[in-house]
């Protein structure tokens, strides 16, 4: 007999009813709790079948029937493939996006420069909420496992943990179920003493591995990630003689290579809770570079608490009212843009 999709569906509705309640499964209690609209005398022959294969056995004559170690190891070997398959296909997908949005933001910020004639920049969108959506713990070998950590905006991040005792497949997906049950959707602060303490205590013989791992995650969920922030337009300093002079260009020129300096530049803390833009003249900007220009930015929002922002440099003679009308229709459009990717 080979294990077809049918026997598969029966053996795990038997264990998922069998973890939940402790008693033995009957045919009546699959046939009402599953899609596979079967008679309870064809899941009976099934379950005879699937207990002649030895993946579930039958306690009492009269009773319905529990898993075996081997329908246990089907089970756990099944759920691991299936997470480790989930895990693989989100990296491609998120990865395949993150170019394309890559690609997308290169393309703003040039129609941005193009269309306003003054310098541009926007930033990369960073988690500003780093809450856990889902960990997921495999064996490297037998001194490590390796951590996929899933954070809010679906940011992968991965952690190499040393372990100092060998841990197989069944105490391993109990640790997922432990670690997801109990930290997931949860923000750094969130996740404190006394919660580690429980966690270690449900581990049990395990609690050393718990506490590394949480360790990793607290690390994870604190990373500040390199700013990135993509340019266009410099050039377009040299259009207006008040920047054009050879030691404000040199100052403009220079602040538009630094990451850190470009940072500083298009920080908005301070804009408008009811339009998301700010605009700084003159001696208002908080960098020195900038005291001839005024810098006008807007924060994007694509959800998941992934935000960045838009900023353009100009003199302080700059066009504002077609600059804040053309950042406030970047701003609106840019999630619909990124979802179209």
């Amino acid at each position: 007999m080979e294990m077809d999709e049918r026997k598969t569906k029966i053996l795990l509705a038997i264990i998922k009813n069998y973890l939940d309640t402790g008693e033995p499964v009957g045919s009546r209690t699959i046939s009402k709790d599953t899609d596979l609209n079967l008679s309870s005398a064809t899941i009976r022959n099934e379950m005879a079948d699937l207990e002649e294969m030895g993946y579930i056995l039958q306690p009492h004559t009269s009773a319905g029937r529990i898993p075996s170690d081997k329908g246990y190891r089907f089970y756990v070997d099944s759920l691991m493939e299936a997470k480790e398959r989930e895990v693989a296909d989100m990296k491609d997908m998120l990865l395949e996006r993150q170019d394309k949005l890559e690609d997308m933001l290169k393309s703003v910020v040039r129609a941005l420069a193009r269309d306003t004639q003054y310098a541009t920049m926007i930033t990369a969108p960073t988690t500003h909420r780093n809450k856990l959506k889902f960990i997921q713990l495999s064996r490297v070998d037998r001194e490590h496992l390796l951590a996929v950590v899933v954070i809010e905006g679906n940011v992968i991040r991965n952690r190499m943990i040393d372990i100092a005792e060998e841990v197989n497949d069944e105490t391993l997906l109990k640790l997922n179920m432990l670690l997801n049950t109990q930290l997931n959707g949860l923000a750094i602060e969130e996740i404190n003493l006394s919660m580690v303490a429980k966690l270690k205590q449900q581990a049990g013989i395990h609690s050393g591995v718990i506490g590394d791992v949480i360790d990793e995650v607290v690390e994870t969920l604190s990373e500040d990630k390199d700013l990135e922030v993509y340019t266009s337009g410099a050039n377009n300093i040299f259009k207006y003689p008040e920047l054009a002079d050879n030691e404000n260009a040199s100052k403009l020129i220079t602040a538009f290579e630094e990451k850190q300096l470009l940072g500083d530049i298009i920080h908005s803390e301070d804009a408008s809770e009811e339009t998301g833009i700010q605009v700084y003249i003159g001696g208002e900007n908080k960098n020195s570079d900038m005291q001839d220009c005024s810098v006008v930015t807007a924060v994007y929002d694509l959800g998941d608490g992934m935000k960045g922002t838009i900023g353009i440099v100009g003199p302080r003679r700059m066009d504002y009212e077609k600059v804040v009308g053309t950042l406030k229709s970047i701003k609106t459009n840019l999630d619909d843009l990124y979802r179209k990717q």
